[in-house]
């Protein structure tokens, strides 16, 4: 089987560097950007699985560069940046970013997040949605829950947030993206109402509730369900 492609656009040689060496230690097959022209015409011409993108670019800024680059490729775009306001990382996400990772970063934490978006992708082309979080298991088709194969019964509406994370395993998904999806009404949309639903699912699906290891609360941001 071939080696799967990543896109690396950054315009610092040093982290290119790092990421190259990285990537291909573990496996993958590398192509490289400098910039957003390039990073377009590589996305149709390279064909690649994953791109990892820097939001500081010489000649376009990365956040609009995201729409480009989905309407020219279906790979997911990790964004990996020096920016770390929380509303930078909320527009990259809702923009169509699969995750985002701030500089300076772990090399193994890349890899993981990587590894996750590549899996998600697999998923979306037809695999069967069959999530698997420790002893939790999560039946989309068959809206079953169960943990070390009791049935867990979940609310509609616990049902509807989990879905929402379950969706993209191993990816943040904003507070903004499952209040839209669980709380079709606008003045339903409230963060109070979501953070009650995902105690009750801590409650009911965690290990230990008091240190969640399977919705990992990612802060000012959304929620990150983790999947084996």
């Amino acid at each position: 089987m071939s080696a799967q492609r990543i896109l690396v656009v950054d315009d610092e040689v040093h982290i290119r560097r790092l990421l190259q060496g990285t990537l291909k230690r573990a496996g993958y097959d590398v192509v490289e950007a400098v910039n957003a022209t390039e990073a377009l015409e590589q996305a149709r011409r390279a064909k690649p699985d994953a791109m990892l993108l820097d939001l500081g670019l010489p000649d376009r800024d990365g956040l609009e560069i995201i729409q480009l680059l989905k309407a020219a490729t279906p790979a997911p775009i990790i964004v990996v940046s020096a920016r770390e306001a929380t509303e930078q990382k909320v527009a990259a996400l809702d923009l169509g970013a699969h995750d985002y990772v701030t500089k300076p970063f772990d090399s193994e934490e890349v890899l993981a997040r990587l590894r996750a978006s590549l899996r998600e992708r697999v998923a979306a082309q037809g695999a069967a949605p069959l999530i698997h979080s420790g002893a939790v298991q999560i039946d989309l088709a068959s809206r079953r829950i169960t943990r070390d194969g009791e049935e867990v019964h979940l609310t509609r509406k616990e049902f509807d947030v989990l879905t929402q994370m379950a969706l993209h395993p191993g990816r943040v998904v904003t507070h903004q993206r499952i209040l839209e999806a669980a709380w079709p009404h606008d003045h339903d949309r409230r963060i109070d109402y979501l953070r009650i639903v995902v105690r009750n699912l801590r409650q009911k699906l965690e290990a230990d509730p008091a240190r969640p290891s399977m919705i990992v609360n990612e802060l000012g941001i959304g929620y990150r369900l983790m999947a084996d």
